[in-house]
């Protein structure tokens, strides 16, 4: 029996800005309705980060929780891993921020940039760093102030998007080598700069010098998303032996609802196993998956032992997946 190091999640959290903006409200600034945006997308509202929340500040308050669940401190952590497409500066990394701001001065931290799919190419980071030997224990964020990339005049964007931060605690812990091993079990990266046009953002350090605004060809990124999402999912299957009967939860990046039914449906998995919080938080881009993960662990959905998918797709395009055992 051949043994081996597995990324195991110890520990999880989240944090949400403070206010809360629905349909209503926004009925009010933009020429859109609660109908249309629940029709369309199955957002009913999402959070906006006010005067002093930043996502240096969501994202230490997210790894905080996650360490005090994992009953860690920051000193038992080598690596910060943070994926964001809003960093508090243009440099140094917002994860260096972070590390400062748990109280920490030893080990490594950087950004990772794949806008939606950061998280999961984050997670799949970290478990190499541990796999590798170069870390034994990591805080993986997804941290997102988006709300300061949205053109508010621009209704078929600024409806979407959210703010917030999720964090887990990975650990490298001996596995047995197969699949009934707790932990990471195999991750799936892709992506294709063709496709920069459909959804990114009009501005930059090098080009214009200023930060610029989201802009999305929505039905161009529609069409691309079920496919790209099924491509991953199916790899992770593959590269397992298992099935996807065998999933107990899918936990997809929170874009759309049709996007999440879509995939659930050409896959055959019942929306009974996926979590869903696009409802209640919107697209929050590398922050989905783990506020999402953050819930569903957290109410005791998503038990130890349980079979967990992992996947997104974002601006790039970029896509991914990981399957772990919780």
């Amino acid at each position: 029996m051949k043994f081996m190091i597995r990324s195991v999640v110890r520990g999880f959290g989240a944090s949400l800005p403070a206010r809360v903006v629905t349909n209503r409200e926004l009925e009010g600034q933009v020429e859109t309705s609660d109908e249309w945006i629940v029709q369309r997308t199955g957002i009913r509202q999402r959070y906006i980060a006010g005067e002093g929340e930043t996502t240096a500040s969501l994202g230490t308050a997210a790894a905080q929780s996650a360490l005090d669940r994992a009953g860690l401190t920051p000193a038992d952590i080598d690596l910060i891993i943070l994926a964001t497409s809003t960093p508090n500066n243009t440099f140094p990394a917002t994860a260096v921020e972070i590390q400062n701001r748990l109280g920490m001065s030893h080990g490594a931290a950087f950004d990772m940039q794949a806008v939606c799919t950061g998280f999961v190419y984050a997670m799949a980071t970290a478990d190499a760093y541990i796999r590798g030997g170069l870390a034994k224990r990591a805080i993986v964020i997804g941290a997102e102030t988006f709300s300061r990339l949205l053109d508010w005049e621009d209704r078929t964007t600024c409806v979407l998007f959210g703010d917030g931060a999720g964090a887990v605690v990975l650990e490298g812990v001996e596995g047995k080598g197969d699949t009934s091993d707790r932990g990471v079990l195999t991750a799936h990266l892709r992506s294709d700069g063709a496709h920069k046009e459909k959804l990114y953002v009009d501005g930059g350090p090098s080009t214009t010098g200023t930060v610029g605004h989201l802009r999305m060809q929505g039905r161009e990124v529609f069409k691309h998303a079920v496919g790209n999402i099924t491509d991953v999912i199916v790899a992770a299957f593959d590269a397992t032996g298992l099935s996807i009967e065998e999933l107990d939860w899918l936990v997809p990046h929170q874009a759309n609802i049709r996007i999440i039914e879509g995939s659930a449906k050409k896959l055959a998995i019942p929306m009974e196993k996926v979590v869903v919080t696009v409802d209640q938080h919107g697209n929050t881009s590398a922050a989905s998956i783990p506020l999402a993960l953050a819930q569903a662990a957290g109410d005791g959905r998503i038990k130890q032992g349980d079979l967990v998918l992992l996947e997104a797709m974002g601006g790039g395009f970029t896509w991914g997946s990981v399957l772990l055992r919780w």
